[in-house]
């Protein structure tokens, strides 16, 4: 009896880590649809009727960011807001522009890896692991014009342009929301609130 409830405890604990990412589309398209009358609700955008989806509904130009801001960076997202075809398919990115020493400064995505990929420049990149046998890991590296760095799921991570030009890339995530918590505004601005 005692192992079918470490059974059945091992199966609930596997079908909590289950539900960590998007799941997988029942259908080949979900265009995100603001028009509650003539669609159909699925994983949290309302879908447009298949037989009105143009090619449209599939694009987005993306223009470069302004980078003339305290941070000189710009992180322009596309995602399901931006392009309605991304619904239900558990992907997004963004374009992400530096000036020169232009940082996006430490950040986490609770629900998506990303995957970035340096078109333009040169960018210190790094990640801090969590506190496994009570010590953090920092992993950084200085990448180039087409190479790719992984961030994995949740972890703290940072871009920063160390080049003498602007830079340019694309980061790429597993999640059509991934979320974006950054570090020092949801810290410090909610403790400062308080006083």
């Amino acid at each position: 009896m005692k192992a079918i409830y470490f059974l059945v405890s091992l199966l609930a604990l596997a079908s909590s880590f289950a539900s960590v990412y998007d799941p997988n589309p029942l259908q080949d398209f979900c265009v995100a649809l603001n028009d509650t009358q003539n669609a159909v609700f699925v994983n949290g955008n309302i879908c447009k009727d298949p037989k009105v989806v143009l090619a449209e509904d599939f694009f987005k130009h993306v223009d470069p960011g302004n980078v003339v801001n305290k941070l000189g960076s710009n992180v322009t997202p596309v995602s399901v807001n931006e392009l309605p075809g991304l619904n239900t398919l558990g992907i997004s990115l963004a374009r992400l522009d530096f000036a020169p020493k232009g940082l996006i400064p430490p950040h986490t995505h609770p629900r998506a890896i990303e995957i970035f990929t340096i078109v333009e420049g040169t960018l210190f990149v790094g990640f801090v692991t969590s506190n496994q046998n009570n010590t953090n890991c920092l992993f950084t590296i200085v990448r180039n014009k087409g190479d790719v760095f992984m961030f994995p799921i949740g972890l703290i991570h940072f871009q920063l342009n160390v080049g003498y030009g602007n830079a340019v890339a694309i980061s790429s995530l597993s999640s059509q929301n991934p979320g974006v918590i950054t570090v020092v505004n949801a810290v410090f601005h909610l403790f400062l609130l308080k006083f």
